[in-house]
């Protein structure tokens, strides 16, 4: 099974480094449309057979121009949304990011007892993202699709990309960026496991489509 983790397109917390996640959480930004709109022809060479989004609406706009050029309906995943920020949900300041995305670092090396300021822990994350790859991978499969996809969130896929692909780590996650609409690509089962293929960490419609000047700590490298 070949797997896409696409990171929705921007949104004003972004802009704003801001740590946003509650549901169903803000929209795009008009470069954030913008980012969503390149993806159909940036993907064109995927033959996507699923697509699956969050409930955080970021990810519903994003993929709705990709779901309306393949004629998919995306299934709204829970278990997709991003790490749950809790006490640290709407701050920007430097103690609040390095907290939140140093949880995320911290899994990904094996420490899943880390938790989140006032919110969940890595056994937590890992199940819930875990479950929901799961349905959608098993779903793909059972109707013969070859590739499936996720629209997701930036902390989210990094944390699960560095604990689950066989070839990634927390170093690798902690020095990779992954922009809006930045595409991890992997293969494998759900019994076998994953391995990365490639690390898109730019926006998939290229250099114009991306915000230099936004803090966007999810996103950035460390």
């Amino acid at each position: 099974m070949r797997l896409l983790l696409i990171r929705h397109g921007q949104t004003p917390d972004n802009v704003e480094g801001k740590l946003g996640t509650v549901a169903p959480g803000v929209g795009l930004t008009d470069l954030g449309r913008r980012q969503a709109e390149a993806l159909p022809a940036a993907l064109a060479d995927e033959t996507i057979g699923a697509l699956a989004v969050s409930t955080l609406v970021r990810t519903q706009l994003t993929a709705a121009p990709l779901a309306a050029a393949r004629v998919l309906s995306p299934t709204v995943l829970d278990g997709l949304r991003e790490v749950k920020a809790g006490d640290l949900e709407d701050r920007s300041d430097t103690e609040a990011v390095s907290a939140y995305v140093g949880r995320v670092f911290a899994w990904a090396s094996g420490d899943l007892d880390a938790r989140v300021p006032g919110s969940e822990d890595g056994h937590e994350f890992f199940a819930r993202y875990d479950a929901a790859l799961a349905e959608l991978v098993a779903g793909g499969e059972r109707d013969g699709h070859r590739t499936v996809a996720a629209v997701s969130h930036g902390a989210a896929i990094r944390a699960w990309v560095g604990s689950r692909a066989v070839n990634a780590d927390d170093e690798f996650i902690r020095h990779h960026l992954l922009e809006n609409t930045g595409v991890v690509t992997l293969e494998g089962t759900l019994d076998r496991g994953w391995r990365l293929q490639t690390w898109q960490g730019l926006p998939v419609g290229g250099a114009e489509l991306l915000d230099l000047d936004a803090p966007d700590p999810t996103g950035e490298s460390y």
